[in-house]
């Protein structure tokens, strides 16, 4: 008799150790997660961008022309917008790791980007009532109501197609990191649709098909994202308790006998003790462990509650050392621009490249032809070397990306130095509508650099807050890294509105005045460069002592 086994049937080894599929049983490894899972998630990801910067892009010119906000308004009140915005990512992924799950999320968040979508595109239509102040509060509330649900969406979506791939299976592990190189770069590129089609759209057609069409898209993408449930794997954690207050009552118990002696030998005594590095830093947190008699007790906080709390301690420093870059990253798309604005920018006599275009030309370019090479050409190639399965380490490629930031805003900053000499040099300094005879090819290096600079530092820091979080922590940890971006536009914007205050005192024009060839954005360029010199230097600094977390 000959015994066989049936190909439904999957091998022990077959399972995914801490996953499940959408029925609640052990995920299979051959029928779930990887890239046949991390596709329908990509492609609602990228939806998301494609709706959010389909309505974004072009806000200014809607709040100004139909809605007929003056210019300084409708600026500020898309800066606060933004800055909201870029928050609220946050606490999304504080409800989803504490609450909902990332799945569920993903599934309320969507519905909720559409009902706003669809509620901007209704204010659009809005003529029957005599006042604008309706149609105004309605747009408002539609547009917050989008950001809402984009914080719930952005961080949860990215982490959930991430988990689709075990950090236990090398092969498996080396997909995730490509993952995040392709996340990134199909994001950028669902910036293009919009930038070309949809702003067309808005202005010369419809404000209501323009609005429309990225509800549409989000529709569409829901779809996408429900029909790949059957193969995505969903991540267990054995302690069902709250992550957040787990770790908050660390803290909190810490702080309570922070005069209690070290409890290492106590540890120690009931074999406990961990010697690895990561255990012996901030060994302060260890206090958490005792009792009111002093003695351990696990009961309240647990040893792992603990690494999980020194964890997140750890990844203090290199956040706050990111600032820097992220201050940097916000330039191409405001003064960047703004240089542009004044040189020559005539590709053929009768070709002329608009200003706002050359960041999407430049850095949109550079990303989406640059990280295919990086993922299919230099990746294998360090791998072959380092032995490491992204090629270089997640710390090493953010710090060559800030050195690559710093080095592109040296370079703007001697361009506009440039700028402001063949100004003087042809009597223009009180000209600001024309232009100066600079080809605005000399820009190039400066947007090129920030492009290469965004392929390693900002998908290096998108995997590393993932990375680097507790299992349970995930959408946290890249809410953290959308955080950076967040801080860093607003460090920005404050810095900006502080110079401009302060070098503007007695008549004097200020470093960033409207006539662009009497300001000295120069000079905010090399104090932005002294930012990001301290910050790659503090991040060398901390990546120096800084210790990995271990892999459950």
């Amino acid at each position: 008799m000959t015994l066989t086994v049936s190909n439904e049937i999957p091998l022990l080894d077959d399972f995914v150790p801490g996953a499940v599929d959408f029925k609640g049983r052990s995920s299979v490894r051959s029928k779930s997660g990887i890239w046949k899972s991390a596709s329908f998630i990509t492609c609602s990801g990228v939806a998301e961008r494609f709706a959010y910067y389909g309505i974004s892009l072009n806000l200014v010119s809607y709040l100004s022309n139909e809605l007929g906000q003056p210019t300084a308004s409708a600026a500020a009140m898309l800066n606060a917008w933004f800055g909201v915005s870029s928050l609220l990512p946050i606490l999304g992924a504080f409800v989803a790791d504490s609450f909902t799950g990332r799945f569920h999320m993903i599934i309320f968040a969507s519905l909720l980007y559409i009902l706003g979508l669809c509620c901007l595109a209704l204010s659009t239509t809005i003529t029957s009532f005599n006042s604008d102040n309706f149609r105004v509060y309605f747009f408002f509330s539609s547009l917050y109501l989008v950001s809402v649900a984009q914080g719930g969406l952005t961080p949860c979506i990215q982490a959930f197609g991430a988990d689709q791939f075990d950090d236990e299976i090398e092969y498996e592990s080396k997909a995730k990191s490509s993952f995040f190189n392709w996340w990134y770069c199909l994001g950028v590129g669902g910036i293009l649709a919009p930038l070309l089609c949809i702003t067309y759209i808005q202005e010369n057609v419809s404000w209501f098909l323009g609005f429309a069409i990225p509800a549409a898209v989000m529709c569409v993408a829901l779809t996408v994202f429900v029909i790949g449930t059957p193969s995505y794997r969903f991540r267990v954690t054995v302690d069902r308790n709250n992550p957040f207050l787990r770790i908050i009552r660390v803290f909190i118990k810490a702080t309570k006998n922070w005069r209690a002696p070290n409890i290492a030998p106590s540890l120690e005594q009931q074999g406990c003790q961990d010697s690895s590095p990561e255990a012996s830093q901030f060994k302060f947190l260890d206090k958490a462990l005792l009792a009111s008699d002093g003695y351990l007790d696990e009961k309240i906080c647990s040893i792992s509650d603990v690494e999980d709390a020194k964890g997140l301690l750890r990844l203090a420093p290199i956040w706050v050392a990111s600032l820097g870059y992220a201050i940097v990253f916000s330039q191409p798309s405001t003064l960047f621009t703004k240089q542009a604005a004044t040189l020559d920018r005539h590709l053929t006599a009768a070709i002329e490249i608009p200003a706002a275009s050359l960041q999407q030309c430049f850095i949109t370019a550079v990303i989406m032809t640059g990280l295919p090479i990086y993922d299919r050409v230099f990746v294998p190639i360090a791998r072959s070397i380092t032995r490491n399965p992204s090629g270089i380490s997640i710390l090493q490629r953010i710090s060559f990306g800030l050195l690559l930031s710093l080095i592109s805003i040296i370079f703007a900053a001697f361009v506009e130095q440039k700028r402001l000499s063949t100004a003087k040099e042809y009597g223009l300094e009180d000209t600001p509508a024309g232009y100066i005879p600079m080809s605005v090819w000399w820009l190039a290096p400066q947007y090129i650099l920030s492009a290469v600079a965004d392929i390693f530092a900002m998908v290096g820091l998108q995997e590393f807050f993932y990375d680097q979080v507790p299992s349970d922590l995930k959408s946290i940890g890249l809410s953290m890294y959308l955080s950076i971006l967040g801080i860093g536009s607003l460090l920005s914007s404050f810095l900006v509105s502080t110079i401009q205050q302060v070098t503007s005192k007695q008549g004097k024009d200020g470093w960033f005045a409207d006539n662009l060839n009497r300001a000295h954005i120069d000079y905010f360029y090399w104090i932005l460069a002294g930012i990001s010199a301290a910050g790659w230097a503090a991040f060398l600094f901390f990546n120096r002592s800084y210790v990995h977390r271990r892999r459950n």
